[in-house]
């Protein structure tokens, strides 16, 4: 089976992890918290989605995965992850106290805080008309008129229509009980049906993969996101979560994890992206032994090696710079005779060539920097130079900031192009920007190369639940 049509199965038919009636909260006398701690598991709605919680090449990833399990690490006790039928069912399953926490981009609403208390807002979010290019874009309402709106039951996006409704009595909308807002989308994107309803960092995420997509207007004013608990008077499991949360906003632990999964979602618009899906049929073929071979000598990712001859050159083998730099990884002359290349439009030798000195960039990062920051940090070493990004790292450090995190190091990098800063450096001006635009392209080529190629296997997706894991599983980039 395709990755594709995985994914739209995935989305249209969403796989148990438990059983809800396998969980039946007892505390014998003992807090929430208590329990939890004693049993040493806790168990959590989620659904698999690009946004929350999914199967990816490395493992188990996602925001909400990533936060669950560093809130279970915190606790010191394993997850019992529980993807229930349909979105409804994660809604009813938690007002119900059939899980201790609902981890699944819940939307907090004045109809749902009647059934379920919401812990501290880590995200905000509006909701989203989406459209298909191609056809007439809606502005406004009264447009939609012109075509078939349908959104997933389930969703807040209903109470949001029902809002807009009372404006717009003649608004109209069909409700499909069966599909996700993922199955919609796909649905849009094909041409099946006319518009539906996303939240917008969905959209964001979803775009990359279905460039056909595109937002139209906002149907709702800002959301927020949050996980929700059963009500109770018991507080011990709600409290813990407030501290959690407050926690890694002070630490910028959250910070770092939306930048994560959404920090390179404006960076590749439908021109860039229908153009790298031309080039990967085109021009890959030829190239793709090669990257995975050379990959493999340097334990490097062969895609993460491929987005960057990508972002290069396009993969051409013939490309030359007006600097003088050329081949499919458009090494320099110094580059080239530092690692061995001798012709440096010979395909072979060229990325040879990138793979080793990506590898040399990445091992020349402190070792103290972990993942995915080492390889982001060595990406930006690659285009702009070792020292520059020294300089920058300073300057991050004189601001404040954190000098081993990729998020706050891209806001100095710029930073390099004023006097008032640059003149304080070793290494001087430098054109700071693209380092950071080089970065988040690769990152976008990337995860694309990676949901485009990868060979899914149905039987290997979320069936056994998470119980044993300290960190999630990730791509070096994501």
């Amino acid at each position: 089976m395709t990755l594709a049509k995985t994914i739209f199965v995935s989305l249209v038919i969403t796989l148990f992890l438990s059983s809800c009636s396998d969980y039946s909260p007892d505390h014998k006398g003992f807090t929430a918290l208590e329990q939890i701690k004693r049993e040493g598991k806790i168990n959590v709605f989620t659904r698999s989605h690009p946004t929350t919680y999914y199967e990816s090449t490395e493992g188990l990833t996602g925001l909400e995965f990533d936060l669950i399990m560093l809130f279970a690490k915190k606790l010191g006790v394993k997850v019992n992850f529980i993807l229930p039928d349909s979105f409804a069912d994660i809604l009813s399953g938690i007002s119900s106290n059939k899980a201790d926490i609902a981890a699944a981009g819940l939307t907090v609403t004045d109809e749902r805080e009647k059934t379920m208390r919401f812990a501290t807002i880590y995200q905000d979010i509006t909701e989203q008309v989406i459209y298909r290019s191609g056809n007439k874009r809606p502005k406004k309402v009264e447009d939609l008129s012109k075509g078939i709106l349908e959104v997933a039951g389930g969703t807040s996006h209903i109470e949001s229509l029902n809002i807009v409704k009372k404006e717009y009595p003649e608004l109209t909308w069909l409700v499909n009980s069966e599909l996700t807002t993922d199955a919609l989308m796909y649905l849009v994107n094909e041409g099946l049906i006319d518009y539906t309803v996303s939240d917008s960092h969905q959209a964001s995420s979803l775009k990359k993969y279905y460039p056909k997509l595109h937002s139209a207007f906002n149907v709702s004013k800002k959301r927020e996101l949050a996980w929700a608990l059963p009500m109770s008077t018991d507080n011990s499991l709600y409290d813990e979560v407030n501290l959690f949360f407050a926690e890694i906003k002070q630490n910028k632990k959250l910070t770092h994890l939306l930048d994560k999964y959404y920090g390179d979602a404006k960076n590749l618009g439908y021109v860039d992206n229908c153009t790298f899906r031309r080039h990967m049929e085109a021009r890959l073929p030829s190239f793709r032994s090669l990257f995975k071979k050379e990959a493999a000598k340097q334990g490097l990712d062969w895609r993460l090696l491929a987005a960057v001859g990508y972002q290069e050159s396009h993969w051409d083998p013939k490309a030359v710079s007006s600097t003088g730099v050329k081949g499919i990884m458009m090494l320099t002359n110094d580059t080239a005779k530092f690692v061995g290349v001798a012709d440096r439009v010979n395909s072979a030798q060229s990325i040879r060539g990138g793979a080793l000195y990506l590898k040399q960039k990445i091992e020349q990062i402190p070792s103290r920097i972990q993942e995915p920051d080492r390889t982001l940090l060595a990406l930006a070493s690659y285009n702009v130079g070792y020292g520059h990004l020294e300089d920058a790292r300073i300057i991050t450090k004189s601001r404040g900031l954190d000098p081993d995190k990729w998020i706050d190091v891209k806001h100095s990098l710029p930073l390099l192009t004023k006097k008032r800063w640059y003149s304080k450096t070793k290494y001087g001006y430098a054109r700071g920007k693209e380092p950071v635009r080089y970065v988040e392209n690769i990152r976008g080529y990337y995860k694309l190369l990676a949901w485009l190629t990868e060979e899914n296997k149905i039987e290997q997706s979320a069936m056994t639940p998470v119980q044993d894991k300290d960190e999630s599983s990730q791509s070096t980039i994501n």
